[in-house]
């Protein structure tokens, strides 16, 4: 990769990037929302698309200038419609918390009932965390799994009787099981609520046919366009097409101006990768992966969270099985070069920034074309770093054996 122009502009900045690239060439990237784009999203990014201005829609902008905008954002608003099958889809939010923001916002006042997710319980911040804007504007409700790990879709069925939500949310996270979505439908249907699912998470795993399709079942679908689903970092809103005008209109004028056209060209180019077959083999090997991880990590002593994984991450509660917080499990595997991060687990005594678990995904690894073999070599090395986590010169040890994996599996060549 070729940075001349940076590297005699800005040398300082230029370093920076290049102490990252090295980074993760030589690192194992395990936190389960990252991921490696492909070159040619690398170059949509830093395009002179970056250069223009263009509020509003293809063929309703406010500026001129806008044939080349209109083929990008309609290209990318097209191919999310094949990848997904969805009646409408807004390519415009910058991002998952945005997005989720923006479909608040035009389907709910002020006050509006949601029912949400717990964040401790593997949901999302955006969906009614206290500390956030949205659970100051509405109303939100949060319901948790139960005693095995699992959403209990009947206590769900009560709280949204008992409270009469005008949306009822899914979505997760760092929840690890596939979700009931008829039953979610059939909840929402019984108390007249508008449905809505985040699929941030596993919007890829969608996408390449490897878990089942939720567009068909929810009135309203946010996601983020990065994680698995493998593009650069941004949002996407799908929705039925009763509520198109209403998303449209809340994202542009009501949340933002003008949309970052380098990165919905940069959203076009991934969701074409995505329709070819070479992704959907990349969507099941990654299944493939966390399942070995599962088994792997259990066989090592650890406990996970939801009785295993449906995805493409798993959630270990390292401080019941190990006698280790997830701070000091995360500072330990950053030493050997394992990126991971800490995460609390349902219910958890322990705060945020040193909570019980560490949560664990695959995604990137599977990009870079590590497969079982390379993952069962993985699991070893997280146990035996966590476990001699005071001792440098095996932590050292490790870091060698995990770069020299990693420069097996380039990410760029």
């Amino acid at each position: 990769m070729n940075y001349k122009n940076l590297k005699k502009c800005d040398p300082q900045v230029y370093k920076a990037l290049m102490g990252e690239l090295k980074r993760q060439q030589e690192g194992m990237e395990l936190i389960a929302s990252e991921n490696y784009v492909s070159e040619a999203v690398l170059e949509a990014l830093g395009s002179v698309f970056t250069n223009k201005y263009s509020e509003g829609y293809p063929g309703r902008r406010y500026y001129g200038g806008q044939e080349y905008t209109d083929l990008a954002e309609t290209l990318a608003i097209e191919r999310a419609k094949k990848l997904f099958g969805a009646e409408h889809v807004n390519v415009q939010p910058l991002s998952g918390a945005p997005a989720n923001m923006i479909a608040y916002s035009a389907v709910l006042k002020p006050g509006d009932t949601v029912l949400g997710m717990d964040l401790s319980h593997g949901g999302h911040l955006t969906h009614g965390h206290p500390v956030t804007l949205s659970a100051k504007i509405y109303n939100f409700i949060r319901y948790k799994t139960d005693e095995s790990g699992m959403i209990d879709y009947d206590e769900l069925e009560k709280m949204a009787i008992k409270h009469k939500p005008k949306l009822i949310l899914a979505g997760f996270s760092a929840y690890t099981r596939q979700l009931d979505y008829k039953r979610f439908q059939q909840i929402a249907k019984k108390v007249g609520a508008i449905l809505m699912i985040d699929i941030a998470h596993i919007a890829g795993l969608i996408a390449g046919k490897a878990i089942p399709n939720p567009v068909p079942y929810f009135d309203i679908v946010t996601t983020t366009t990065h994680k698995t689903l493998r593009g650069p970092r941004g949002g996407m809103i799908m929705c039925k097409k009763e509520f198109a005008k209403a998303i449209d209109k809340s994202a542009f004028p009501g949340f933002q101006g003008g949309p970052h056209m380098n990165n919905i060209a940069a959203k076009a180019i991934a969701f074409g990768e995505a329709l070819k077959p070479s992704f959907r083999k990349y969507a099941k090997q990654i299944l493939k992966n966390a399942k070995v991880m599962e088994k792997e990590l259990i066989k090592h002593g650890f406990k996970l969270m939801f009785e295993g994984t449906d995805n493409h991450m798993v959630l270990v509660d390292v401080y019941e099985s190990k006698g280790v917080t997830g701070k000091e499990a995360e500072i330990a595997l950053d030493k050997v070069g394992i990126t991971l991060n800490k995460n609390m687990v349902p219910d958890d005594s322990r705060g945020p920034m040193d909570p019980s678990g560490i949560r664990i995904g695959v995604p990137a690894i599977t990009t870079r074309g590590m497969k079982e073999k390379e993952i069962k070599i993985i699991c070893k090395w997280i146990k035996d770093a966590i476990k001699n986590r005071n001792n440098e010169k095996l932590l050292k040890k490790i870091r060698k054996d995990v770069v020299k994996m990693c420069k097996k599996f380039p990410i760029y060549k």
